[in-house]
């Protein structure tokens, strides 16, 4: 594994876990009773937290991407195993 292919692997974890993190925690603003302004969807959020959001997912980002590494870097699943061939 070359450091490419790592950097390659994390930004995918990084942005798979991004999408799934995303709508935690969202509250729309005529859920949240706020008032709305002229123009605005009803169904955007009244307070994102993104900051937050962009820190849990590279804090869970790593954590899956020290599972792919470790896995990787001691050869523990072959791919024979995994689909029976061989």
């Amino acid at each position: 594994m070359t450091w490419f292919n790592n950097a390659v692997a994390f930004v995918i974890i990084y942005m798979v876990v991004l999408f799934c993190v995303l709508p935690i925690g969202v509250k729309p603003a005529a859920e949240a009773e706020e008032e709305m302004l002229p123009g605005q969807a009803t169904s955007a959020p009244t307070n994102p937290r993104m900051g937050f959001k962009f820190l849990l997912t590279f804090a869970i980002s790593l954590v899956l991407f020290g599972i792919y590494y470790v896995i990787g870097y001691y050869d523990l699943l072959d791919l024979n195993d995994v689909f029976g061939r061989g």
